[in-house]
């Protein structure tokens, strides 16, 4: 067996405005949007600097849900960018809710955490230094006494 992709598919109520902001949040660029003659969005692509996440309104129906319907979501979408801070604030501006400010991590990364508008984590961070499994293991080892 090969797996050639793997995408993310969220689930929203309101894709046509979950599109709107995921192109001014994160810049993403729509290539696909299928609608039905009543506006609800099937199937729609967007494109994260190469990227794809798909996304579709909630079909209740089929019992498919968003976040903001079920009041919950265990999934959060992790994003590695040029520049943690700056991506924050931008999707902040956009609608996010701040979830947790930038900050310098154990694991080699600085990251933070917004909420989308449609109930969707996000854990936006970038590099600053590269960190061997087992050095990663020992920072996690030493955070995780003050626990």
């Amino acid at each position: 067996m090969s797996i050639h992709e793997l995408f993310a598919y969220l689930h929203v109520r309101g894709a046509a405005e979950a599109i709107t902001f995921y192109t001014k949040a994160f810049g993403a660029k729509e290539t696909l949007r299928l609608t039905e003659p009543s506006g609800r969005i099937g199937h729609a692509e967007l494109d994260f600097d190469g990227k794809t996440l798909m996304l579709a309104d909630e079909y209740p129906e089929y019992n498919i849900n968003g976040p903001l319907t079920i009041g919950a979501t265990t999934v959060t979408l992790h994003i590695h960018v040029d520049n943690a801070d700056a991506v924050i604030q931008n999707a902040v501006a956009a609608g996010a809710t701040l979830e947790r400010e930038a900050r310098d991590e154990f694991y080699g990364e600085r990251s933070g955490s917004v909420r989308d508008p449609f109930g969707h984590g996000w854990s936006i961070g970038h590099n600053i230094e590269d960190v061997s499994p087992d050095e990663m293991q020992r920072r996690y080892d030493e955070a995780m006494k003050g626990s």
